[in-house]
């Protein structure tokens, strides 16, 4: 396989990783179940940072930094996604993301997406407007200039690919039980159902942590059919996401955890 080749998969499975449970859906929207308000007593961080390596089998391929912030009402997550080393010489990539929901419901309010891959440079905002019940979203082609504006009917609250993956801290999570978060990204919906499997030690820089091990799955996807995904939580109040992994028919893509600071 050519490095570029291997590179691009390497970062689309990070970014597909990063912002959303890698389910992001590939089928018109469907109707879902409104997103599940965050259980009793759960709070989102007033400021945090998390900072993750990524590893494509056992090789360094990036990392990801993640920050919090509250911000009144809402809570805002900052991501930004980037290659390293000699990868990042063959094949540039520099994600930026960012998602802003209300902390109390959960519901999604925008979704900004900025993509560097290569030579391709687009950058898309998607806003959810619940009076009307509607999303909209707005893109453009950086290199080429095209735009795109389109709209779509929603059936209620919604998370959105960056999210979710760290709106599922603020749901119950109990060995052997599941439970449905609906995603929306680029017009499309996806009810993602996180299975809760067991509970596992996973070692990082940061400590060993006890952990539960969810799978996320979906009926439409990009990796459906295609491999899994599992993601591992602190088994306490926080639901910390301490590693993320994608298996996929070319390799393994490994989020973990090295750095945790409030601020």
């Amino acid at each position: 396989m050519r490095s570029s080749t291997l590179t691009s998969k390497t970062r689309t499975t990070a970014a597909i990783l990063l912002c959303t449970l890698a389910l992001a859906a590939s089928s018109p929207a469907q109707q879902a179940a409104t997103l599940a308000p965050p259980r009793a007593g759960y709070s989102f961080p007033e400021k945090q940072t998390l900072t993750y390596a990524v590893d494509w089998r056992v090789f360094p391929a990036g990392s990801a930094v993640l920050h919090f912030e509250a911000t009144g009402a809402n809570e805002r997550i900052t991501a930004n996604a980037d290659t390293i080393g000699a990868i990042n010489l063959l094949f540039h990539v520099g994600d930026r993301f960012q998602s802003t929901f209300d902390r109390e419901k959960g519901c999604t309010s925008e979704f900004d997406k900025q993509t560097v891959e290569g030579r391709r440079k687009v950058n898309s905002t998607l806003k959810l407007d619940y009076a009307q019940s509607k999303s909209i979203l707005d893109e453009k082609n950086l290199v080429t200039g095209q735009t795109k504006h389109v709209e779509a009917a929603i059936p209620g609250c919604m998370t959105d690919l960056l999210g979710g993956i760290y709106y599922a801290s603020s749901q119950t999570m109990e060995v052997g039980k599941s439970f449905v978060i609906p995603v929306v990204d680029a017009m499309h919906i996806v009810p993602v159902t996180m299975k809760v499997e067991g509970r596992e030690e996973v070692k990082t820089a940061l400590g060993v942590f006890k952990t539960l091990r969810v799978q996320p799955t979906a009926d439409a996807g990009v990796v459906k059919n295609r491999g899994n995904i599992w993601i591992w939580y602190t088994d306490d109040e926080r639901h910390l996401p301490v590693q993320m992994r994608a298996r996929l028919f070319w390799g393994t893509i490994t989020f973990r955890l090295t750095g945790n600071e409030n601020k």
